[in-house]
């Protein structure tokens, strides 16, 4: 990726200073995952694959 990536904290993490959490970005029409403690490494998809994933976790939810 050429461009710098604005990541933001999942509100779901935990409080401001802690690296438990998980950040999100997009760029160049994909959405980036990672997890804080990880910078380096991401995952990448397009918002339509990542919002099929959500809908399929929330249907299996016991």
């Amino acid at each position: 990726m050429t461009q710098d990536i604005a990541w933001q904290k999942s509100s779901f993490s935990g409080g401001q200073d802690s690296s438990d959490c998980v950040e999100l970005a997009t760029a160049e029409g994909s959405v980036h995952l990672r997890e804080s403690d990880e910078p380096s490494r991401f995952l990448s998809t397009t918002p339509k694959s990542l919002a099929a994933l959500i809908r399929h976790v929330r249907t299996k939810q016991v």
